[in-house]
């Protein structure tokens, strides 16, 4: 499989964030433009609210993927919570796959599980409940026939609604079920896992089943870039970029 990967997530570009935009255009022109695949796993913007949407103020953002493309990388992108209604339009439009979540690809020979990392966070039960309706076909297909500006409206007061529910709730609800990490690691058969939506990067290795295995946590974009990265020695090193 690809040797020279990269591995991103929790971006959350919007254009009332500037500034991240740039760093991403930085990112894209000066590190994943020499990778062979970078893969998104989620919340690459902070919302969608469907393909048809002309996002206004994120348009460097797209160019920065067209761009990358045109140099030969591979874009691999897996939804989030913030921007699950990316669909195969834009996929098509500027180049790059949608993954699901979660699959098991291999690099340096090693098998690995990608996710977002919402799913593991199952304390937060009135979360995932959202998750299931919000994941609901029908549910989706639904909003995406209302008119652009009432999808809005209801994505502003959905976000709203987030906001103060995170504020309420306990820090540790919020955070991975270890059994539910050791479940998804013992069911996919891997020793390692790579994983976003915490904003908690980090590298935590423990013991399963009488094996040494890796947590690997991907860092948000809010004040600096974040980035995985595959060293020649197939170890997995977290990169800061500003």
């Amino acid at each position: 499989m690809t040797e020279n990967s990269l591995f991103i997530s929790d971006l959350h570009l919007a254009p009332e964030r500037p500034e991240m935009i740039r760093l991403f255009e930085k990112f894209v022109d000066d590190v994943a433009v020499h990778a062979d695949t970078l893969y998104i796993l989620g919340d690459f913007v902070e919302y969608w609210i469907g393909d048809d949407d002309r996002a206004h103020g994120l348009e460097p953002v797209f160019a920065a993927l067209d761009r990358l493309h045109r140099a030969g990388t591979v874009i691999r992108l897996m939804h989030g919570n913030r921007d699950f209604l990316i669909g195969q339009k834009l996929a098509r439009r500027y180049h790059f796959e949608i993954i699901d979540d979660p699959p098991i690809d291999s690099f340096s020979d090693q098998p690995v599980v990608l996710m977002h990392g919402d799913l593991l966070c199952t304390d937060d039960i009135a979360y995932q409940d959202f998750r299931r309706k919000a994941r609901s076909k029908t549910i989706q297909r639904i909003f995406l026939l209302l008119p652009l500006f009432l999808r809005e409206r209801i994505a502003k007061s959905l976000r709203g609604t987030s906001e103060k529910a995170t504020s309420d709730k306990p820090a540790d609800i919020m955070d991975v079920n270890q059994q539910t990490v050791e479940e998804t690691m013992r069911n996919a058969r891997i020793n390692i896992l790579i994983h976003g939506h915490t904003h908690k990067p980090g590298i935590h290795e423990f013991e399963l089943d009488g094996k040494k295995v890796k947590r690997i946590v991907l860092g948000d974009w809010y004040k600096d870039g974040n980035y995985l990265r595959i060293n020649d020695d197939g170890k997995f090193e977290l990169v800061k970029f500003s």
